[in-house]
């Protein structure tokens, strides 16, 4: 069974790990009010979906 000789050293570790990392959230405009949202959800502000309104958001 192989063992490593050396103990790896933390920055060979992160310099190898660099590729694991959160993505963006990706975001679009919503179509009637055209604040930003994400794709295939309800918008937040105004509560439309597919330019339906779904649910009823209130205003503060």
């Amino acid at each position: 069974m192989a063992v490593p000789k050396k103990r790896t050293s933390k920055q060979r570790k992160r310099k190898r790990r660099t590729h694991y990392k959160a993505e963006s959230v990706t975001l679009q405009t919503c179509p009637t009010c055209g604040d930003p949202m994400r794709p295939h959800r309800v918008c937040p502000s105004c509560g439309a979906y597919r330019g339906e309104t779904v649910l009823d958001v209130e205003t503060f």
